[in-house]
C-alpha cells in the first residue's frame, strides 16, 4: 500500500471515502496481477505509440492527466457553474484509473522494454481497466470514464466526466505522437 500512495498522492483528492478505496483496491490488483513493479511504472515510456524515444514515464503522463482533468473541471465549474453540472470525484477516480488496465496489456521483453503483451492483443486497455474497476466495486459511472478515455470512446455518447479525462489525456498524448515542429 505503501508503494500506492507513492505512486497516486492524488488518491486524497476523492472526497469519497468508498470511491477512494475503491479506486486505490483496483490499482492494487492490478499491480499484483501485473508483471510491472511500481518502479516499472516510474521508468517505462508511457505509451507504445510515440516511437521509440520517448523518456516520459508512465507515471509523469498518468499523473499529468488526472492533474489536468481536475483543473479543467474545476474552470469548467467555475464558469458554467449548475448549467453543467461535473463530478469532481468521478473525474479524479476516472482519469487515475483510466489506464490501469495497461498493467494486465503491458509485458516486458528481454531488454526490460515495455511491449504489448499477448493478453493486450485480445483486450485493450480500456477494456481490462473496466474488468478490474468492476471487480474492486467501483461505480459504473466512473467504469463509463474508463471505458470512454480512449478511441474506443468515440463510439459511445461520453459524460462530460469522460469528455473531461479523455481530452486531458489525449492532449497531453497527441503533442507526443505528431505535432507541427516549426
Amino acid at each position: 500500500m505503501d508503494d500506492l500512495k507513492e505512486l497516486w498522492p492524488e488518491l486524497d483528492w476523492i472526497e469519497s471515502d468508498d470511491l477512494r478505496q475503491r479506486t486505490a483496491k483496483t490499482w492494487q490488483t492490478a499491480l499484483e496481477r501485473s508483471v510491472l513493479t511500481a518502479e516499472d511504472l516510474q521508468r517505462i515510456p508511457f505509451t507504445l505509440l510515440a516511437g521509440p524515444d520517448l523518456q516520459v514515464s508512465f507515471m509523469a503522463h498518468k499523473r499529468a492527466v488526472v492533474h489536468v482533468a481536475k483543473e479543467s473541471a474545476l474552470k469548467m465549474k467555475e464558469f458554467f457553474k449548475e448549467d453543467l453540472p461535473i463530478n469532481l470525484d468521478v473525474v479524479i477516480a476516472g482519469a487515475i484509473l483510466a489506464d490501469v488496465g495497461k498493467l494486465l496489456e503491458y509485458e516486458l521483453d528481454a531488454d526490460g522494454k515495455s511491449i504489448q503483451g499477448t493478453y493486450g492483443k485480445y483486450l485493450r486497455h480500456p477494456f481490462s481497466g473496466v474488468s478490474l474497476a468492476e471487480e474492486c466495486g467501483v461505480p459504473a459511472e466512473v467504469c463509463h470514464v474508463i471505458a470512454a478515455h480512449a478511441a474506443e470512446g468515440d463510439l459511445v455518447k461520453r459524460t462530460t466526466e469522460a469528455y473531461i479525462v479523455h481530452h486531458a489525456d489525449f492532449m497531453t498524448f497527441l503533442p507526443f505522437k505528431s505535432r507541427l515542429e516549426i
